[in-house]
């Protein structure tokens, strides 16, 4: 694939003098292509929602979610999956995110290792990646050969895969069971794909594993109840949950919460079971 020919490689002509503007000037050119995110990503909405129902089904029959990327892609990948045990209370096995190179990867370029296809198949291997699992491949350009190859990994054993990436027609696209493709468009900095594509990334990530464990009852209304009280401000919160949740006392919700561990589901469920 001729790499200038990618929609995220183009020039944009909004910001091809964002080194001779004002500093107002130039955030204002980031910002307005920054509102384009979210309109991109309101357009596959409907493969936003098909991903979440085969998360959600695979995980309610066992299965882990696994994200493999390269670059501002894998690092989005292992961020999202390293905020789902805190968050909902999860064990830090279900969702993984797995980057080429490694966790050396996430704060240092590692040359290479997004052209290695071998790789890609070793770490879902070292992982125990099974046909229980589903694979979420990450690539700005859809083409990344590291993420192609983990994708055909998983199509061979028997797993599904979903696709993420901003380029049309990408080569991902087409190797993947559900394709997620905002076109997020030209980057304000040229090739720079950690900014509208990068965010938009993340918007999706954090649609894939939010939406997958509201369906898995994670979620109560709109109070995270499994949520891990590891520290005062996460104490505090989950305090305010079950009050929100039963419309007890401070006093009562502090109780109930020291009786079961500072687990707010169950401080609810005794709550509410308590009243009756």
């Amino acid at each position: 694939m001729d790499f200038a020919n990618l929609t995220t490689e183009k020039r944009n002509a909004a910001s091809a003098n964002i080194d001779k503007v004002s500093t107002l000037e130039m955030v204002k050119i980031i910002n307005d292509e920054d509102k384009k995110v979210a309109v991109a990503v309101e357009k596959v909405l409907p493969q936003i929602a098909s991903a979440v129902d085969l998360i959600a089904e695979k995980i309610g029959s066992g299965g882990r979610l696994f994200y493999i990327g390269a670059g501002t892609s894998g690092r989005l990948g292992v961020l999202d999956a390293s905020e789902c045990p805190p968050t909902f209370g999860v064990e830090n096995t279900l969702v993984q995110g797995i980057i080429a190179g490694g966790n050396y990867a996430l704060t240092n370029a590692v040359e290479g290792a997004e052209d290695d296809k071998n790789l890609a198949i070793e770490d879902l291997r070292e992982k125990n990646f099974s046909a229980a699992d589903v694979l979420v491949g990450i690539a700005a350009s859809g083409r990344t050969p590291y993420v192609i190859s983990g994708v055909e990994y998983a199509k061979q054993i028997g797993a599904v895969s979903i696709g993420v990436s901003c380029v049309e027609n990408s080569a991902l696209a087409k190797v993947v069971d559900i394709e997620i493709t905002p076109v997020t468009g030209a980057e304000v900095i040229t090739g720079s794909t950690r900014m509208k594509a990068g965010t938009a990334t993340k918007m999706i990530l954090n649609m894939l594993t939010t939406g997958a464990m509201i369906k898995l009852g994670k979620v109560y209304g709109n109070l995270m109840v499994d949520v891990k009280a590891t520290n005062k401000k996460l104490r505090d919160r989950a305090k305010r949950i079950v009050i929100a949740a039963t419309g007890c006392n401070e006093a009562a919700a502090i109780d109930a919460l020291n009786k079961f561990d500072g687990h707010a589901k169950t401080a609810i469920d005794f709550l509410i079971e308590k009243s009756f």
